[in-house]
């Protein structure tokens, strides 16, 4: 049997993340049989897997002594500081003591700590995408901030989307015997792709589904009121049904090439989405949010795009640090 890690050895951030990780998919949820098989793999694979494993774990036995919520809030905190703030790993396991926990449960409870990135197969950070090819000749595209798991085992394939947006080109799913259905699970129901190319993006209480070839069969949590979305056509899915999605000035998956293509497009709606790859604030004052914008904007340098916004149009942007920007009217009153 190893030793314990003692409290001055080094260990790499990243050894030190992914014991964090694999605490909160074995701790705090029910983990499958594969993922505990996964985990005694990385476990086995190097000895400084056990060293982070045995530190983080003589943190956990304080947090079996607290309700799951707040002790699984503790460790997602942890890791969402981590990415923001560039925390080393003394910083890490320093959050990781019982004094932070009030802290950072505050700070999860604000939505500020994606957790779903922890228990997912695949996940992209702010202002990040990923490129997934699956055994299947799937092409599963993740935009900013998302995260996602899949399952290609059984009689069907399924995605689970657990945050943000992805792009899905089924594949033909040669190495079967007989292709197989595709689906994806939203918290607010499942949908079949029709042999497709889609896009699914998670929205307060529902997900909006945009078709660009062949169709999507939605199918709401309740049961109630499914429908078929074909190439062109976007829709709404919601736990009791789903409706017709309005138009909103851009072209649904531009972001796979990295760009926001706009026609008309409401300035207060591509703020909101640019802000959804920066970190930090970027808001839009009302007075301004009706002005009419067109034009391709570039998501990996979204400070060039908001500078070109402020010479083409009568606004003004205030910076009240580096990471909370607003935009205004030029000249007020």
């Amino acid at each position: 049997m190893s030793a314990p890690a003692t409290a001055g050895a080094s260990l790499p951030d990243g050894v030190v993340d992914a014991a964090i990780r694999w605490s909160v998919k074995i701790d705090f949820n029910r983990a499958a049989p594969e993922t505990l098989a996964a985990f005694q793999q990385w476990l086995a694979a190097d000895p400084l897997h056990r060293q982070a494993w045995e530190r983080v774990g003589s943190l956990r036995g304080d947090f079996a002594k607290l309700p799951s919520r707040l002790a699984m809030s503790t460790l997602q905190a942890v890791d969402s500081r981590r990415r923001t703030d560039g925390a080393g790993r003394r910083q890490a396991m320093k959050l990781l003591s019982l004094a932070g926990i009030a802290l950072f449960a505050g700070w999860t409870a604000r939505d500020h700590a994606p957790w779903q990135r922890l228990v997912a197969d695949a996940s992209t950070a702010t202002g990040e995408q990923k490129t997934l090819r699956l055994a299947d000749g799937t092409v599963v595209v993740l935009n900013t901030d998302s995260a996602v798991s899949a399952d290609l085992a059984g009689e069907r394939r399924l995605i689970t989307l657990h945050r943000g947006e992805i792009m899905i080109a089924t594949g033909p799913d040669d190495e079967a015997a007989a292709r197989r259905p595709f689906w994806v699970r939203t918290p607010f129901g499942a949908m079949q792709a029709l042999g497709t190319r889609f896009v699914v993006r998670l929205d307060d209480g529902r997900a909006r589904v945009s078709v660009q070839e062949g169709a999507v069969e939605l199918h709401p949590a309740s049961g109630n009121g499914g429908a078929i979305v074909r190439a062109g056509e976007s829709r709404w899915l919601a736990d009791n049904g789903s409706e017709i999605a309005e138009t909103h000035g851009f072209a649904e998956g531009a972001w796979v090439d990295g760009v926001i293509s706009a026609q008309d497009m409401r300035l207060g709606d591509l703020i909101a989405e640019l802000a959804r790859y920066r970190s930090g604030r970027l808001g839009c004052d009302p007075r301004v949010a009706d002005l009419p914008v067109s034009g391709t904007f570039h998501l990996r340098n979204t400070e060039q795009a908001l500078h070109f916004l402020a010479q083409t149009l009568p606004i003004r942007l205030t910076y009240r640090t580096r990471y909370w920007v607003n935009v205004g009217p030029a000249a007020d009153g």
